[in-house]
């Protein structure tokens, strides 16, 4: 019965009909459910003017763009009040601009945590067609599209850099969909009305009525190179008219924003396009420290009672050798005699993805990586060996060669090498800064002046940007060479300059294959002889490169002759020692632990470096041996589940502190966190063996407990933040309490904001409004003074033996940052300063771009009893000007006895701001 329904000889005989009938039937269904669609939207999906390229680009962008509702619709869709239109609001429309924000795609500007609830400026405009004079921000401009007739428009945007352009289907901002858009990589860009350049610049047929307004809004980046324009032009399709720019006459306001404080966000519009939404830490990250760590969230796990620690250890005094109490800091000098915590396991707290930029922490001096790269790390096998030592030779010549003929070299500036900004990331056009690759071998400074002048010299604003390699620079190759057979030619005389590009495609080529041809066969020896071949070229000509690997010269416009003189040169001053048959060399390569050759020393001239790590060796032994304390003290109780922290500070003289931060399992199978202070004394009266021949046992630490040097889980965490006139981010303040109060439920900590009398927002309104627990307000007058507001907030603090943090306001936290402050304070002994990471100009927490502030000392944490026992801020020295307090308080900080812990702490950022309205009058 069943093959009488199915002839399955049958359908195998004409499989191929019933194959095309079914996707035909498919086809028809899908063109069918699309119709439908666009018919209840209002928009006509079929792209007459671009095809269907423009369409299958449309959904990639899309897909790109437009965010999952169901998980981030809820986060705007109620977070504005949408406001009463009035027809006075005909003839212009909002324009918000978010400044001093690097980036060239409209994704760099949604990075903003600024955007788009607190734009520096709140303006409108007449048109769509702006021409801002600025460098490096965004721009949001939106309201309402009032069409003039009923009928089916196209609308297109264009600009330098990158833009989009959104409608609704109505005029609620709920409803907008991207219709255009320049680029999303960020290198797109179109000159000022140029709407055909790329297909996504111009929308599909839409349906439209004069009778209703339509929400629109156009996002806009532009960086500090070009011209800066955005503008967007529609045009009636079936008619014989082109382009032409929306202007006054049909466009609105959403919203009247006169009189507005920066404060007032309720009526700026939410949508798919601009929302409030900062995703965490992205999966595909490239930054080490963005991975999940059981350090950043060890502070939820129960504690361990003190009581079981109680005579694990026995009891010995804490006094290491390095404090200073009674010693004289010199001014400013007590940031050199801090050192550094010891940290394992691996926190990845090196900037690993910042170091194309950076090589300092191989600590090679830059002209021995300009010429030997890592060579000194790798030794060839066998013959090649000998090979590598003859280039040496003809290397050291050609430097003496450059002496001997009056060459004259730049002088080396390391200081240039290894730190990557010295200057404040906030200073002017510095704020700004356009980062580009650089090949090690890119920067002259350590090689003779004698190089070809560049085609691409003095011409700043050419848009190709050459690549340089080792084949470019003739100072690496030997002066001493074999006779080329253009040597002593007076054939080709140089008289005139052609232009860039004659004969680039030909002569360029040419030289490249010639370069690179069969280099897996020949190897570094043949490349020589390359090399060589082009110097002496190169004395006679002065060549061009307009991209990288091509380059044009103006006296050998005959492409056939130069192939054969090339080839007859290669094969001239082919080396003796060539064989074609050659193995792919090997080579012995030894491990590098490039951590273990890192000191507690803080390098100010690498900014990259991270937390010193502490080795396996030195780490396991210690916590096994107090486990071993710990389980004579509590047979079965606990048992070792994971080594979290350990957190190392030297003291040669006397013995190295610890702390522990063990996860045990207690009996029950229960998680609990063993946080504890250990001291490992030094075994200063042990004699060494006189049989060197027998092997000497490692004895075991000397573990003791450091009295009075505990940390107190229950303290309370003050964070004083002294502000005026920055409500964009005393808003961001505010809600990075709220986030770690809603992940930590810490009623612990407290947030004091002392306010110069800040005319942008009402701050104290602010902090009522705000989920906080705990807070404090105090209303200061005059002008801004950091040091007399932190020691406000100081004085607001009655509990004497409660932590202080005096803290800045443009910061983004961990979740355990509060947990990290109590952890590295210890009352009568210890502050915590520690290191945080700046990001650079358009970067956010989530890609952890920048460098680390390793200067900085103004993230203090210290009881108040021992600021108290310093002499609190100095209010007198340092009023409305700007640096040098923090390092005069660490002065007196160390002269005081107290330690204080340096550590780089993961996801501690601060916020690329410039200085644009800070310490005003």
């Amino acid at each position: 019965m069943i093959a009488a329904l199915f002839p399955m000889k049958k359908l195998r005989r004409n499989s191929k009909f019933l194959l095309f009938g079914t996707i035909l039937l498919l086809g028809v269904m899908v063109v069918f459910h699309e119709m439908d669609l666009t018919e209840e939207l209002g928009l006509n999906p079929y792209i007459d003017d671009n095809g269907w390229w423009r369409a299958m680009v449309d959904k990639v962008f899309s897909e790109d763009h437009q965010t999952d509702p169901v998980k981030v619709s809820n986060a705007w869709r109620s977070n504005y009040t949408p406001p009463t239109w009035k027809p006075e609001f005909k003839g212009r429309a909002n324009l918000h601009a978010f400044e001093d924000w690097c980036g060239t795609s409209t994704a760099a500007l949604r990075k903003n945590g600024h955007f788009p609830l607190y734009p520096h400026t709140r303006t409108t405009v007449k048109k769509l067609a702006v021409n801002p004079k600025w460098s490096n921000y965004g721009l949001r401009i939106f309201g309402y599209l009032h069409p003039h007739t009923d009928g089916e428009f196209s609308i297109a945007v264009s600009s330098e850099d990158n833009s989009e352009f959104w409608l609704s289907t109505d005029d609620s901002p709920l409803n907008v969909k991207l219709l255009a858009w320049v680029g999303k990589t960020g290198t797109e860009w179109a000159v000022p009305g140029e709407f055909d350049k790329y297909a996504s610049q111009t929308s599909g047929p839409i349906k439209l009525s004069s009778q209703r307004r339509y929400f629109f809004e156009v996002l806009y980046v532009q960086d500090d190179k070009g011209t800066g324009h955005v503008e967007v032009a529609w045009k009636l399709l079936n008619q014989d008219f082109g382009f032409t720019i929306i202007d006054s006459k049909h466009i609105s306001l959403y919203a009247s924003e006169s009189g507005l404080l920066p404060s007032d966000v309720s009526t700026i519009p939410q949508t798919a396009a601009s929302h409030h939404h900062i995703p965490s830490k992205q999966p595909g990250a490239t930054a080490d420290m963005l991975r999940e760590e059981p350090r950043d969230t060890f502070y939820r796990v129960p504690l361990v009672s003190s009581n079981f620690l109680k005579g694990v250890l026995a009891d010995c005094s804490y006094k290491p050798s390095y404090t200073l109490k009674g010693v004289r800091v010199p001014r400013y000098q007590g940031i050199h005699m801090v050192r550094l915590s010891y940290i394992y396991p691996n926190d990845y707290t090196r900037l690993t993805h910042m170091e194309s930029d950076e090589t300092c922490i191989y600590q090679e001096h830059p002209s021995d990586m300009k010429t030997n790269g890592f060579s000194k790390y790798i030794i060839p096998d066998g013959p090649e060996e000998k090979s590598t030592t003859d280039f040496a030779k003809p290397l050291q010549d050609e430097e003496e060669a450059s002496d001997l003929t009056g060459t004259k070299s730049v002088p080396n500036d390391e200081k240039d090498h290894v730190v990557r900004r010295k200057k404040s990331v906030s200073d002017d056009k510095e704020d700004f800064p356009v980062r580009k690759k650089k090949s090690l071998l890119d920067d002259a400074e350590y090689f003779p002046v004698r190089r070809r002048k560049s085609v691409l010299d003095d011409k700043e604003d050419f848009p190709v940007r050459r690549k340089k390699s080792m084949l470019d620079d003739k100072e690496y190759f030997p002066v001493r060479r074999r006779k080329s057979v253009l040597d002593d030619k007076e054939v080709f005389p140089v008289r005139k300059r052609k232009s860039v590009f004659d004969d680039k495609k030909d002569f360029g080529f040419q030289r490249r294959r010639s370069v690179f041809d069969d280099n897996e066969d020949f190897g570094f020896r043949r490349r020589r002889s390359v090399r060589n071949d082009e110097e002496e070229f190169d004395a006679e000509a002065d060549q061009k490169e307009v991209w990288p690997g091509l380059r044009n010269n103006p006296l050998f416009p005959d492409t056939y002759s130069r192939k054969h003189l090339r080839e007859k040169e290669i094969e001239k001053n082919m080396p003796l020692q060539l064989d074609l048959k050659m193995s792919t060399p090997t080579a012995k390569v030894s491990y590098q632990d490039l951590q273990a050759l890192q000191s507690d020393q803080v390098n100010f001239g690498c900014n990259l470096v991270g937390n010193v790590q502490l080795s396996s060796s030195e780490a396991l032994p210690l916590v096994k041996a107090f486990m071993d304390k710990l389980e004579a003290k509590h047979p079965g109780l606990f048992r070792l589940g994971r080594v979290i922290n350990v957190v190392k500070r030297v003291d040669e003289v006397r013995g190295s502190r610890y702390l522990l931060e063990l996860e045990v399992i207690d009996s029950s199978g229960k998680l609990l966190r063993l946080s504890q202070y250990i001291y490992n004394l030094n075994r200063s009266g042990r004699r060494r063996r006189r049989d060197t021949t027998v092997k000497e046992l490692k004895p075991p630490p000397l573990l003791c407990n450091p009295m009075g040097f505990q940390w107190n889980p229950a303290a309370t965490v003050h964070i004083i933040v002294p502000v005026k006139n920055q409500a964009r981010w005393v808003q961001q303040l505010i809600t990075e309490m709220e986030r770690l109060f809603k992940e930590t439920q810490d009623t612990n900590f407290n947030l004091i904001i002392t306010d110069y009398s800040s005319s942008d927002m009402d701050v104290k309104k602010a902090l009522e409004k705000s989920s906080l627990y705990r807070y404090d307000y105090l209303k200061l007058s005059g002008n801004f003074e950091r040091s007399a507001g932190l020691q406000a907030g100081v004085d607001l603090v009655k509990e004497k033996h409660s932590i202080v943090f005096l803290c800045d306001l443009h910061l983004h936290f961990p979740s355990n940052i509060i947990d990290a402050i109590r952890t590295h304070c210890v009352e009568g002994y210890m502050a915590f300063a520690p290191v945080v990471m700046r990001l650079d100009c358009g970067a956010a927490p989530y890609d952890a771009r920048g460098f680390w502030e390793v200067q900085g000392f103004g993230l203090l944490g210290i009881y108040k009893s021992d600021l108290e026992a310093v002499g609190g801020m100095n209010t007198k020295e340092f009023k409305d000007t700007w640096g040098g307090e923090d390092w005069e308080l660490l002065d007196r900080i160390l002269e005081g006895g107290l330690d204080v812990e340096r550590i780089y702490l993961r996801n501690f950022y601060h916020n690329f701001h410039s200085k644009r309205g800070m310490w005003v009058t």
